[in-house]
């Protein structure tokens, strides 16, 4: 059996002159959980769209389970939270969900939906009643109804707060432990780098980076070190060991170098500092692969 649920095949969207997809080649396997990144405007949600069969390519494949994007939607196997999806601001929380799982041949219980989503005490309530946390997790709980094979996620946690992000993204792990496949796309980078075990940077429509989180904070080269400008002696950080960039971002100096053990034991050799902070986030690869990738 094959083992790949998503193929995109030399994917391509135009918007008048604007190639918002570019030539995207992507296969997913069974059982990933794939982060989708990239800045505005890169391409995610055209390329999320498509995959989904809401927007056709003008160039180029899409197959899940092997099947067109419709045909695997019919059956019951995809599940998907989107951004501009509506419903009906007078229905309850468990109406939605039981319309839901109408559509679904194999559905999941009412209950374990409402518990998996955090809404088991919502249940009542009318979606135009709900916050803008909890909005979102009616999506999810939609989404989920019909304990679908791939779950697309379009920005999930917009308007969540710290502990519904936390909530959330443990029901996601839970689920795809099932062995199924997640597909999300994020502003969270720090979500991607805890909880996707793949990364896919886009970057003008293309593909700019692959792979688990760890490998793309290592293609941006280095490590960033931090501290309070209030204090410091700023002339000659340029020539510090291992320092390649210098950059001022608010009250905050900011070093990008190829040795933070040199570049600090240096900085406390000869320069004040405080509030000291070394890093190899995912946001500074982003930053750096991405404006790469615009370039060319």
């Amino acid at each position: 059996m094959d083992d790949i649920v998503v193929r995109l095949t030399g994917l391509t969207r135009r918007f008048g002159s604007v190639r918002a997809v570019n030539g995207l080649d992507l296969a997913i396997a069974r059982g990933t959980t794939l982060a989708l990144l990239g800045p505005n405007g890169a391409g995610k949600t055209t390329a999320i769209s498509m995959m989904l069969g809401l927007t056709q390519p003008d160039a180029g494949t899409v197959t899940l389970f092997g099947r067109t994007p419709t045909e695997a939607v019919r059956a019951g196997r995809v599940g998907a939270m989107l951004q501009d999806s509506g419903v009906v601001p007078t229905a309850t929380v468990r109406e939605v969900v039981e319309l839901a799982r109408a559509l679904y041949p194999r559905p999941l219980a009412t209950d374990r939906i409402l518990a998996m989503a955090g809404l088991a005490d919502r249940a009542g309530r009318r979606l135009d009643k709900l916050s803008g946390g909890e909005a979102q997790r009616a999506r999810f709980a939609f989404a989920l109804s019909g304990a679908p094979d791939l779950m697309v996620l379009d920005e999930p946690t917009a308007a969540m707060d710290v502990a519904a992000r936390q909530a959330f993204w443990a029901a996601i792990h839970r689920y795809a432990a099932e062995g199924r496949t997640v597909v999300f796309t994020t502003h969270q980078l720090p979500e991607a780098d805890e909880f996707a075990d793949r990364v896919v940077v886009l970057a003008a429509g293309r593909v700019v980076a692959d792979g688990p989180p760890a490998q793309i904070r290592a293609l941006a080269g280095g490590r960033t070190v931090t501290f309070d400008a209030a204090g410091a002696r700023l002339e000659g950080l340029e020539l510090l060991p291992g320092v390649r960039s210098v950059q001022v971002r608010g009250d905050r100096v900011v070093l990008t170098t190829d040795d933070a053990d040199a570049t600090v034991l240096a900085l406390a050799a000869g320069h004040g500092f405080r509030n000291l902070e070394v890093s190899a986030g995912l946001e500074t690869a982003f930053l750096t692969l991405t404006a790469a990738g615009t370039e060319h």
